[in-house]
């Protein structure tokens, strides 16, 4: 397997920031000027060799340097503040106040970053990131608004290796130095320190749930879909509303669904509504349950796709701004395995999306009969579309209970062979589903061989192969235990 089982204490918050008006300037400058300007950046370089805390308070100008009051943004009052539920500060003072330097290019409408040996490059309007030549996509692509560059922290964080906390009720933000030197001497050097983190609980309870869904610092607002597999009547292993109940009225999220392509209870609307209703996950919130394929299907279109360039999903997802993916992994017929990653593809897909992805982009009619790996690929390319399509707004959480070979969308699935293992999420779709796969596969020569032979027997390592190509994710990543 490509990925180890990792523990690191660093908590990486997911929040976006603002680069403190140095493109604005360099984009007024001429050529020389910008070089000028480059090398007054690369001077700015701290000479203290002590760890260095930063702390940043939502709306207020003055930042704590190591617990002196310092001026964020000197002259122009600029304050971190929270746009569309993403917490916004200016980059260049955190950077060389950390001891690093910044850089922007207009020609290139780029922004370097270096702390240490390490260089971050970041593009305007581009999702691709690098970290010292190593590409990786991130959550939502930087841009200009009003003279600030808008980037991840979580992508610049986990490269610098620094400890990022929000305290939701101070509304502060508190970056550190100290605890990503501490981290380096914990990591294995086998995970990249900046591996996505995936959480893990061995606890399934409804409580547990919402615990490791918080560690996530997702701001679920607006709209918010819970998708889900309903389950195949009369048996199948989907998560029962006793167990997810709680997280799903913690966010006011409704549960959402697409019908079926290969017939059976769920294939029509009306069928389907009957096995909601059977199963209780209409009224859970008031906002209920939501067929999203009940009325029709609605392109979008999956550029990172190499096997498919465009999804069908079901055309309710346009009522939605932000998505949890909650999966029930476990095995499955066709695809080795089901997890995030064909949550947020077969699952979010209308039937005749599923018979596109089936097929490998080969047939809106037709599930059965596409080559293995095609089918494979494209639900990587898939779950890309839907993670573009909401800007990056989606985490996920996979429950590892009722291990069979089945799939829930199997009536009668085969009685689990292994015992149940947790709950893992992480902001990563491909590093949790890595993850998940590891824990199975450390029980190969036991409990797990039945489920490990149905996944090599279908190639399912594929799926993660091609999503990590096309830059969807990580399979490395730093497991973190919340028990």
């Amino acid at each position: 397997m490509k990925s180890k089982l990792k523990t690191a204490g660093v908590f990486i918050a997911a929040l976006a920031i603002v680069c403190g008006g140095f493109a604005y300037y360099a984009n007024n400058r001429s050529p020389d000027e910008n070089n000028v300007y480059a090398e007054e950046t690369q001077n700015t370089v701290s000479d203290s060799s002590s760890p260095k805390v930063l702390s940043l308070r939502i709306d207020d100008p003055i930042m704590k340097v190591n617990g002196t009051d310092t001026e964020i943004d000197p002259g122009n009052g600029t304050t971190p503040v929270i746009v569309s539920g993403r917490t916004l500060v200016p980059i260049r003072a955190i950077i060389e106040n950390m001891g690093g330097t910044v850089e922007w290019n207009g020609e290139a409408r780029e922004s370097v970053l270096t702390y240490g040996e390490d260089v971050i490059r970041l593009t305007i309007d581009s999702q691709t990131a690098y970290l010292n030549d190593t590409a990786s996509t991130l959550d939502t692509a930087p841009t200009i608004i009003n003279g600030r560059t808008m980037l991840p922290i979580r992508f610049i964080a986990e490269g610098f290796g620094f400890d990022v906390d929000w305290d939701r009720e101070e509304r502060t933000i508190t970056i550190s130095e100290k605890a990503a030197a501490e981290n380096d001497g914990q990591n294995n050097t086998e995970t990249p320190k900046n591996a996505p983190v995936v959480y893990m609980t061995k606890d399934i309870t409804p409580e547990a749930l919402v615990e490791i869904y918080d560690k996530l610092n997702f701001n679920a607002e607006g709209n918010v879909a819970v998708k889900m597999s309903t389950g195949e009547p009369p048996a199948s292993n989907y998560l029962r509303p006793e167990l997810i109940g709680s997280l799903v009225k913690k966010v006011d999220g409704t549960i959402v669904e697409c019908n079926t392509a290969y017939g059976g209870s769920r294939a029509s609307a009306a069928a389907h509504w009957q096995v909601i209703k059977d199963h209780g996950l209409d009224t859970i919130t008031e906002k209920g349950a939501d067929i999203m394929d009940e009325e029709d299907s609605m392109e979008i279109p999956a550029p990172r796709g190499t096997t498919i360039d465009k999804d069908y999903v079901g055309s309710h997802l346009a009522n939605y701004d932000c998505l949890i993916s909650l999966a029930h992994f476990k095995g499955h017929a066709m695809a080795g395995y089901g997890g995030a990653i064909k949550n947020m593809s077969i699952g979010v897909a209308s039937s005749k999306g599923k018979a596109w992805i089936h097929s490998g982009g080969t047939s809106t009619t037709d599930v059965w009969g596409g080559e293995q790996d095609k089918f494979l690929e494209a639900m990587g390319d898939a779950t890309s579309g839907v993670v573009d399509y909401f800007d990056g707004k989606v985490v996920y959480i996979n429950v590892m209970n009722r291990l069979s070979v089945d799939c829930d969308c199997d009536g009668n699935p085969a009685e689990p062979d292994m015992h149940d293992i947790g709950i893992l999420a992480s902001t990563d779709p491909v590093a949790l589903d890595q993850a998940c796969l590891d824990l199975i596969y450390e029980q190969k020569d036991g409990d797990g061989a039945s489920l490990v032979e149905r996944i090599e027997s279908r190639n399912g390592l594929h799926t993660l192969e091609h999503a990590e190509e096309i830059g969807l994710g990580s399979r490395e990543y730093q497991l973190v235990s919340i028990d």
